[in-house]
């Protein structure tokens, strides 16, 4: 709120003639004033007289700012939020790595919390809180013909899945612009205000001030910082980590730092630049970031981006099998597949489906849900499954999956087996050849994944190939004990949840039996009984990319069993990663080696995930107020961002 600041001023007092008697008629006061001032000196004149037009001009060259500050502050809220006193301040942090220039966390800023408060999610629809739900109709996507003309050069663009890089892409295909409808608002179910701010809550939000710092200093409006170099690195060109980080800023009340982030998606993010973009990256982090903010805030201009952003998006499903290319260039409406083949990954093509979905819903045009239901319905029918367990690839000319024989819960698939839990719950559970997939996925896990290591007999998820097991398990991997867990809060088989307490025991081994206390992008666990570690790290594998899968679980759990050592593993993690990955300047880097404690190499990269999901996770991690994002009224896209579940 503004404060008016004080107004210094000069005081002249006049002595009055002795013996005078005074009355109060307005005609002496005018005479006696002209009086005491002609018996002022000049200099005393002058002075008064350029004090009184400095406070004038002073007043009118204040007045516009004042105006603009009173009406964002008129603006930003709805309704008043009720004040939560944060604690004192966080716990001390553990000392930082001497090879590495980190640092150690500082005293965070506490957040003005009759302003910036944690959120409080509201409804949104005053005179349409009966509002139907739009009924969506499942039906092919009606799209022109494929343009195969080059309009440019193609060019190579790094693809990476979730930071995994993979292989250059090229360019191809085209599709005509799509009509746009008028968005509706969304009507969101109020959640109950969280509490006063715990020692570990603000910690976090000291921890995403010091990131945001050196993005905000470095990278501003770029995709990624590099916060060794103290630059920024390109994927898109359209703020990646900025669109990312905006539901963990309004999450941890950092509304300051909102409003201008906000600021630059209204004046800055271009979403028609011709660019090519990877479909899946791009409806996780941005669309998805979009729609959540959308649902925190009820700004409409969040709704109206994605929108646009979803309709230039849609090229992707022009293919002869209605499986989508793996990218688009969204400012010429084409799409195409990799270079070297023209396949997509299974992930990619299956883990789209909450945010189109919901951009359906939103807007009432049915063309989103429909072209990713059509999606699932042709992979339901699909052959070349073992126990409900699906390939990594799959053929957009042919619609069949490709390279078979692989089976795995890491990356190319991970997030398959995660959105058939979550679009059964988004739909209100009503979908039942979704909720079948997932069930027999969980049984094919268990029948031909699990396994124990030696000697601790840890539970771990392998892979197979062509019927050889290996026991190789991805950190992406550990995403599965919090869906477990969620589908047995959901009501699903009670053994799913004791498989996630087995699982969320191993991924916390991952990381406390390293050296940092950071775990690998990928472990081999032990299976021969003279062998005295669980876990081995191969050299190429020994890098961490503050990946979030980990913490993410930890979430699940605590929420859905109270269990406080789950509280106290994420606390663990927090503390590593501010003395091994922590930047002096500002920003947290990736690192190569976290099987050295001396110097664990830093990467120079910032992923937009850790401030759009292991940030907010951790957050949430260490909330004891279950109704902050309650499990019962919404789930969490694969990139951490929040969609409501379908009511109607």
């Amino acid at each position: 709120m503004y404060s008016p600041q004080r107004r210094d001023f000069i005081s002249v007092t006049l002595g009055s003639q002795a013996g005078r008697t005074y009355d109060n008629s307005k005609t002496w006061r005018r005479q006696s004033c002209w009086r005491k001032w002609k018996q002022l000196s000049r200099l005393q004149r002058s002075l008064i007289v350029f004090l009184f037009v400095f406070m004038v001009v002073s007043g009118i060259a204040a007045y516009p700012n004042l105006s603009e500050r009173w009406q964002a502050n008129e603006s930003y809220h709805d309704g008043e939020l009720k004040q939560a006193k944060p604690a004192v301040g966080p716990e001390a942090a553990v000392p930082f790595a001497k090879a590495l220039p980190f640092t150690q966390p500082q005293k965070p800023r506490r957040p003005n919390l009759n302003k910036r408060g944690p959120p409080v999610l509201q409804k949104r629809l005053s005179k349409q809180e009966n509002a139907e739900e739009p009924k969506i109709v499942q039906k092919e996507n009606e799209a022109g013909t494929i343009s195969n003309d080059k309009e440019e050069e193609e060019k190579d663009n790094m693809i990476s899945w979730r930071g995994m890089k993979i292989e250059p892409e090229q360019v191809t295909p085209a599709l005509p612009d799509t009509k746009k409808e008028e968005p509706v608002p969304n009507e969101n179910a109020s959640l109950k205000e969280p509490g006063a701010l715990n020692d570990r809550q603000i910690a976090v939000i000291e921890a995403f001030q010091h990131a945001w710092k050196g993005y905000k200093q470095y990278a501003w409006g770029h995709d990624e910082l590099k916060p060794i170099s103290k630059t920024y690195s390109e994927w898109f060109g359209l703020g990646l980590t900025l669109v990312d980080a905006l539901d963990t800023m309004w999450i941890l009340g950092q509304h300051e730092e909102f409003e201008e982030a906000k600021k630059w998606v209204v004046d800055e993010l271009n979403l028609g630049k011709k660019v090519d973009v990877n479909l899946f990256e791009t409806t996780i982090r941005i669309l998805g970031g979009l729609l959540s903010v959308y649902n925190l805030t009820g700004d409409q201009v969040f709704l109206e981006k994605a929108s646009e952003l979803g309709n230039r998006l849609m090229p992707a499903f022009n293919t002869p099998s209605k499986i989508p290319y793996s990218d688009v260039n969204i400012g010429r409406g084409t799409a195409h597949p990799p270079r070297w083949t023209s396949d997509s990954t299974v992930a990619e093509v299956t883990s789209i489906q909450l945010e189109f979905r919901e951009l359906s819903r939103l807007t009432k045009e049915e063309k989103y849900q429909a072209a990713v239901n059509e999606v699932m319905k042709r992979i339901h029918k699909l052959g070349g499954k073992k126990d409900g367990l699906v390939p990594m690839f799959i053929n957009t000319n042919s619609g069949q999956f490709s390279h078979l024989g692989v089976y795995t819960l890491g990356a190319r698939a991970d997030s398959y087996y995660e959105y058939l839990l979550k679009q059964w719950i988004q739909g209100g559970r009503r979908e039942t050849d979704l909720l079948d997939d997932y069930l027999a996925a969980i049984e094919g896990v268990k029948k031909n994944l699990i396994r124990k290591s030696e000697p601790k007999k840890l539970t771990f998820v392998g892979e197979l190939s062509h019927n050889q097991f290996s026991p190789k398990m991805d950190h992406l991997v550990c995403f599965l004990p919090g869906t477990l867990a969620l589908g047995a809060h959901h009501g699903l088989n009670a053994d799913h949840m004791e498989l996630a307490k087995e699982l969320m025991e191993t991924c916390y081994q991952m990381y406390a039996q390293i050296e940092t206390g950071l775990s690998p992008e990928i472990v081999h666990f032990n299976l021969s009984p003279h062998n005295s570690k669980d876990v081995e790290v191969k050299p190429a594998d020994r890098h961490n990319l503050l990946r979030p899968e980990t913490v993410e679980s930890l979430f699940y759990m605590y929420r859905l069993t109270q269990d406080k050592k789950y509280q106290d593993w994420g606390w663990q993690i927090l503390q590593n990663f501010n003395k091994y990955t922590r930047v002096e300047t500002g920003g947290y880097t990736s690192i190569n080696n976290v099987r050295s404690s001396e110097n664990p190499e830093p990467r120079d990269k910032m992923e937009s995930f850790f401030l759009g999901e292991t940030l907010k996770y951790l957050f949430l991690l260490f909330s004891d107020d279950f109704n902050l994002i309650s499990l019962d009224k919404y789930i969490f896209n694969t990139e951490a961002h929040i969609l409501p579940i379908w009511t109607t």
